[in-house]
């Protein structure tokens, strides 16, 4: 990956944030994180991935909620990113500065992860009860909203319920937010199924500007969305991804997750690109 020699004004485990005064650039890289770990090994054009698919959703869902977004031609890039246009193009976003809302808007319509984890112990996910004799991958009769804490970089988000969310947030906001992730959800996910991709759920991000609540950061990437193949989906196992869980099986297997992570074989590193290209083709239909 070619370095910027600017140096960024705030760093998140992918994105490098440039503060520009009234607006942010936002530069994803290459690097890739798995249990709130930012990992040795970066993923080639996994930046460009993220960037180029979160505009399409943007565009997509534009009719549902506002977003961020200024800009991503090279031409509008200040002055002192310029001699840098070659590595930018394709991976970065000009956007609207928001006051981010201190939560993760986690919404579920498959029943996996951590989600899974808490319903087998407890029939319920962030507090709401689901129907008994649900299974791993199983379609949640309705998509749910289930938010998480936003934690530093090295800590772990936590799930909470929407009564604490609305004690983050008021009820009003938490209100509003969770009914936009569930729209914004479903418009994707019918979108999604017409290219035979199932998201089996996703994280959004929202901020409030000029009053508004917009969707900002990235949405429905590989990083933020589990997406399984349509074809061949089972409930009762595991499903195939094309998102980062390609990486985690292979940490799974090979690292006890107290030590420092190891690197990333060879062909894994190749094989989770191609699964990150894929899925931008499959869901745009353009190639990459």
């Amino acid at each position: 990956m070619s370095e910027m020699s600017l140096r960024p004004s705030a760093q998140g485990k992918v994105r490098d944030l440039y503060d520009l005064g009234d607006a942010l650039l936002l530069v994803a890289t290459d690097r890739i994180s798995a249990f709130d770990y930012i990992l040795e090994d970066e993923i080639p054009h996994k930046g460009e991935v993220l960037t180029r698919l979160s505009v399409f959703w943007f565009d997509l869902l534009s009719e549902v909620v506002d977003n961020h977004l200024i800009s991503t031609d090279v031409a509008d890039l200040p002055a002192e990113f310029v001699p840098y246009a070659d590595y930018l193009r394709g991976r970065f976003m000009l956007v609207h500065k928001m006051d981010m809302l201190p939560v993760e808007c986690i919404v579920r319509g498959y029943l996996t992860g951590s989600g899974l984890a808490s319903y087998k112990e407890t029939g319920e996910v962030c507090g709401i009860q689901l129907p008994a004799g649900l299974q791993e991958s199983s379609k949640i009769p309705e998509a749910i909203f289930t938010p998480s804490t936003k934690a530093e970089i090295g800590d772990h988000d936590e799930n909470i319920s929407f009564d604490a969310c609305c004690e983050l947030l008021g009820a009003d906001q938490a209100n509003a937010v969770r009914d936009l992730s569930l729209a914004v959800y479903n418009k994707a996910a019918d979108y999604a199924a017409s290219r035979g991709i199932i998201i089996a759920d996703t994280k959004f991000e929202f901020g409030v500007l000029d009053g508004q609540i917009r969707l900002g950061d990235e949405v429905l990437t590989p990083d933020s969305s589990r997406f399984w193949a349509r074809e061949g989906y089972e409930a009762g196992r595991s499903q195939p991804s094309f998102d980062k869980q390609f990486v985690r099986d292979w940490l799974n297997a090979n690292w006890d997750r107290t030590s420092t992570p190891p690197k990333l074989p060879q062909d894994i590193i190749e094989a989770t690109s191609e699964k990150y290209i894929q899925a931008y083709e499959l869901i745009t239909g353009e190639k990459f």
